[in-house]
């Protein structure tokens, strides 16, 4: 009897066990299902602390996890989603209420927000083996592998988003713009046309256009592209510069000197590398027009905020005489009339008399007799005289220019008088 008691209460506690994981697995998916309908009804607050009740009596409920990282993304609270989210990947099982592809693709989109390219790359790599054939999946990774620099990596990727979907713009765009970088300017202003078929707003499209035109010195199709590309506010000072830069290439530097002076009003940091360009560009034009006051104003900002940029020191350096002696100054900032006044009157202060004054490239040339004459009936010797107003470095072909001019007009004297060294 005592035996046969005992067996019964054997009985009843396997029983009562059995009952209990039944209750269990039974209970736990319909307090889920709860939490879902809750989440969908908008109750974050209330799925925030249900979940968590859940979540105390078993920690592995993937789940709740998840609708719990849900209901943190509803109420804002990002990083704590992609706490909650992380557990639901160590974990690592899905279902009705955690599916795998919205998971990977809310948890990348966290992992990005959150600059951990590397994490988030991983998911977009396993949501293209889930589904491989959304073009969204391919061009995401295209893009995380060129913020590392991978840019062959990130041209495979784009190129599979467009086998997918032809239509996808952010990605003609993106392939055009790793082309061009690459040099092969033919497919990606071919990629980049395509972009702006599909997305007429996209400013950034003209500016890579714009750029290919500049290189292959079509400067009028360029200055257009430019000008659109200044609708984007991101582009702005960079599609000034540019547009400068066509005016240069034309000689213009009357225009390129407004709008680079424009882009530098723009610029908010002085010392950033697209600043020192501006300002460099903007003395380049100042020398070549003869303004060089202005120039030097720019070349010294530069080198207050970068001692090496360039030839700046040099430059300074040059010019150091001009910066102290405003003498030199008039010699290579005043109008044309006023330069051969000076011009005429160097030559009288060496004894002679001026025959005839003409124009040259970057200067004028004087012929001019001694004014001096010991020997009554002896003939005046003439003397070619050539002033150069260049900053450059005066080359061999100059010396061997007026040795020319001066065996052309039989005369044996000759000289050059010029604001740089030889």
């Amino acid at each position: 009897m005592p035996i046969l008691f005992l067996f019964i209460i054997i009985l009843g506690s396997g029983i009562g066990v059995i009952t209990f994981f039944i209750i269990k697995s039974v209970g736990t998916p319909r307090k889920t299902s709860e939490l879902n309908k809750a989440l969908k009804q908008g109750k974050a607050n209330a799925v925030i602390k249900a979940a968590k009740a859940i979540i105390a009596k078993d920690p592995r409920n993937s789940d709740a996890h998840y609708l719990l990282g849900q209901a943190y993304l509803m109420e804002h609270k990002t990083e704590l989603a992609l706490m909650e989210y992380k557990t639901v990947n160590q974990i690592g099982r899905f279902g009705t209420f955690c599916p795998e592809r919205d998971f990977r693709q809310q948890i990348a989109e966290l992992y990005e927000k959150y600059r951990q390219p590397e994490e988030a790359l991983k998911e977009y790599l396993l949501l293209i083996k889930l589904e491989p054939q959304v073009s969204k999946f391919y061009y995401k990774a295209g893009d995380l592998f060129e913020q590392w620099d991978k840019s062959e990596k990130a041209e495979n990727f784009y190129r599979k988003a467009i086998e997918l979907d032809p239509k996808s713009g952010p990605a003609h765009f993106r392939l055009g713009q790793i082309l061009h970088h690459s040099k092969k300017n033919v497919e990606a202003k071919r990629e980049l046309e395509t972009a702006l078929k599909l997305q007429p707003e996209n400013y950034k499209a003209y500016f890579y256009i714009g750029r290919i035109l500049k290189d292959n010195h079509d400067y009028v199709n360029a200055l257009h592209m430019f000008e659109r590309a200044q609708r984007d506010p991101e582009q702005k000072v960079k599609a000034l510069i540019e547009r400068g830069t066509c005016y240069m290439g034309m000689n213009n530097f009357d225009s390129a000197i407004g709008e680079l002076e424009r882009a530098v009003k723009l610029s908010t940091d002085e010392g950033a590398n697209e600043t020192l360009y501006t300002r460099y560009f903007l003395a380049m034009c100042y020398e070549k027009t003869r303004k060089i006051d202005k120039a030097i104003d720019h070349w010294e900002k530069i080198y207050s905020k970068k001692t090496s940029f360039k030839d700046v020191a040099e430059k300074l350096s040059q010019y150091q005489e001009l910066r102290d002696d405003d003498r030199v100054k008039d010699f290579l900032t005043v109008s044309m009339e006023e330069f051969y006044e000076i011009c005429k009157t160097i030559t009288q202060s060496m004894g002679l008399n001026v025959r005839d004054v003409s124009d040259i490239p970057n200067g004028c040339q004087i012929l001019a007799v001694d004014s001096d004459q010991k020997w009554r009936g002896a003939k005046r010797m003439p003397r070619l005289i050539r002033f150069l107003r260049i900053a450059e470095l005066i080359p061999e072909t100059s010396v061997r220019s007026i040795h020319e001019e001066m065996k052309s007009i039989s005369v044996t004297r000759g000289m050059i008088i010029a604001s740089a060294n030889f």
